[in-house]
């Protein structure tokens, strides 16, 4: 079994972020948030868009995000960090 820190929060920044878009957050996801992932060092975003049924991946280059794709409806999600398996991104839809 893993040792995990016995603490509230961590100081190390996870390599991967998704952010599920919702109306009441999406602001505050594409914009501070993704700018304090930026700050901090996280190499890989994705945004789940239920409602449009879509996925858009970003990957930190040189402190500025840059778009890596848009995969859409039936499309495989074969993306930076996890670019060694894939997935069909309907499902995650019911």
């Amino acid at each position: 079994m893993p040792d995990y820190p016995d603490a509230p929060y961590f100081t190390i920044a996870p390599d991967w972020v998704c952010e599920v878009l919702s109306p009441s957050t999406r602001n505050l996801d594409l914009g501070g948030k993704r700018q304090i992932y930026a700050r901090e060092g996280v190499k890989h975003l994705w945004f789940v868009e239920p409602v449009g049924r879509s996925l858009q991946a970003f990957e930190l280059q040189a402190e500025d995000w840059v778009a890596l794709a848009s995969v859409h409806e039936a499309e495989t999600v074969s993306l930076p960090p996890f670019d060694d398996i894939g997935f069909p991104l309907d499902a995650l839809w019911p």
